[in-house]
């Protein structure tokens, strides 16, 4: 089954950090773009990071400029959302997502992507 499973959220506190992972399994992430984005409540989703496998596409929101990075471990077929120093404008679901080698626009938020996971809880409160 080719799925992407996301865990690592939950609660922490203004300030905190958090490291998200999103495993593939039944094909290998190695030339894919990654990405990750989240959707909080009453807002639309949006893009927070993305890289491609080669590092040439990029994207980065504005918020988490600083605070936020993306890595992958090929060898475990992961990849991770690292967040530090996070506010409570960061609670949010957020998803993890991969884009196939060779797509249009990669890595741009508003493109077509392969492979999503379930979504998992960020809430950043006291």
């Amino acid at each position: 089954q080719l799925q992407l499973v996301e865990s690592g959220g939950g609660l922490v506190q203004p300030g905190g950090s958090l490291r998200l992972s999103c495993a593939a399994s039944g094909f290998s992430l190695d030339n894919y773009a990654i990405a990750w984005f989240r959707q909080a409540p009453g807002k639309e989703r949006e893009g927070v990071l993305c890289i491609s496998s080669g590092g040439d596409n990029a994207y980065r929101a504005t918020s988490v400029k600083g605070r936020f990075t993306i890595s992958r471990d090929n060898a475990k077929n992961t990849f991770y959302l690292q967040m530090n120093s996070l506010k409570p404008e960061d609670t949010a679901v957020y998803f993890c997502a991969a884009q196939s080698p060779g797509s249009r626009n990669m890595c741009h938020p508003s493109s077509p992507y392969d492979y999503w996971g379930q979504g998992t809880q960020v809430t950043v409160s006291s």
